[in-house]
């Protein structure tokens, strides 16, 4: 199992997008530099008015398929 760690700040504007389906998919830099791509619908939990932000950890099986997200910080 592998964990990466990784800040996100989307404005309110930017979720939109994600919920009028213009983007489904989600693209951050982790904080060990490593590129990583998930489904936006994992962020709808963590929503609020002023969008989403904060240090997120996501855990990934050995097969490389997301197991969890959750924020851990702001």
């Amino acid at each position: 199992m592998d964990t990466v760690r990784f800040r996100l700040a989307l404005t309110a504007e930017q979720i939109r997008s994600y919920y009028a389906g213009v983007a489904r998919q989600v693209v951050v830099r982790a904080s060990d530099g490593r590129r990583i791509q998930f489904p936006a619908q994992w962020l709808r939990r963590f929503v609020t008015l002023n969008g989403v932000s904060g240090l997120f950890e996501m855990r990934f099986g050995d097969d490389r398929k997301l197991i969890d997200l959750r924020r851990i910080g702001d």
